[in-house]
């Protein structure tokens, strides 16, 4: 299949995920999340003939469109993949104290580069794809920040007991059967001292098009928090959020 798009710079954000999924995979054209990545990239790096200026362009948009999501919500797209990220970055970024960081399933990593331009906390991005690992990097050496990253499984993160103030994890459970789910809430807590912060999607099914494999509910999200053995508190904000204190 040939896909032609009429993408400029100026447009060149992660609003590009729900128009992919809702124009080529919803419909059943496209299938697949590694065919979904393949074709994000080659759009991106469509738009700009240098590869590097075509990534930091799709983050600088991007970036500077979940602040003007933050003062101007009125003014965001609706059901856009930034309008819906927006307010979980808000929340966290004010959830989480000042310390040091470990987020969980990073992707592209625009809360660790958030995070690491406030200038309160020390972050590390997690994620398995090294390509987006090496980019992110590149990507923060541009904006003047050092980001430390990880390849890895959030469920075997290569880090001693108690390696980080706090462990987040922003829509990853949901792209996880529950017993790895498990097996990665246990690797958060090992490693964080304070705090294990989990945010997921209320979805109806799963949407196969970002590879999600199950859904939650603020049920479910409380059992999950009570099998940790610590205090913890699930509210609902875009979705349902799970905040366990480990220091009480």
């Amino acid at each position: 299949m040939e896909i032609s798009h009429w993408l400029r710079p100026d447009q060149l954000d992660n609003n590009l995920a729900g128009v992919l999924a809702d124009e080529l995979f919803a419909p059943g054209w496209l299938s697949g999340v590694e065919v979904f990545e393949r074709v994000f990239t080659e759009v991106v790096q469509s738009v700009i003939d240098d590869p590097l200026r075509a990534w930091t362009t799709f983050y600088d948009n991007t970036l500077a469109r979940v602040r003007e999501c933050w003062s101007a919500p009125a003014g965001c797209a609706p059901h856009s993949s930034i309008a819906d990220f927006a307010p979980l970055y808000r929340r966290v970024l004010r959830l989480v104290p000042p310390g040091r960081v470990l987020d969980l399933g990073s992707c592209f990593g625009f809360l660790p580069l958030l995070f690491a331009e406030r200038g309160e906390h020390s972050v590390i991005a997690s994620d398995l794809a090294p390509g987006s690992m090496r980019l992110l990097e590149t990507v923060a050496a541009t904006r003047g920040h050092r980001m430390p990253t990880l390849v890895c499984d959030a469920a075997q993160v290569p880090l001693p007991d108690g390696a980080v103030d706090t462990v987040t994890a922003m829509h990853l459970l949901e792209h996880l059967e529950p017993a790895r789910g498990n097996a990665v809430l246990a690797e958060a807590l090992r490693l964080a001292r304070r705090r294990v912060i989990i945010a997921v999607p209320y979805e109806d099914e799963p949407n196969a098009a970002f590879g999600h494999v199950r859904t939650f509910t603020s049920a479910e999200l409380q059992h999950l928090g009570d099998s940790a053995g610590h205090p913890c508190e699930v509210t609902d904000h875009h979705g349902g959020w799970l905040d366990i204190r480990k220091d009480g």
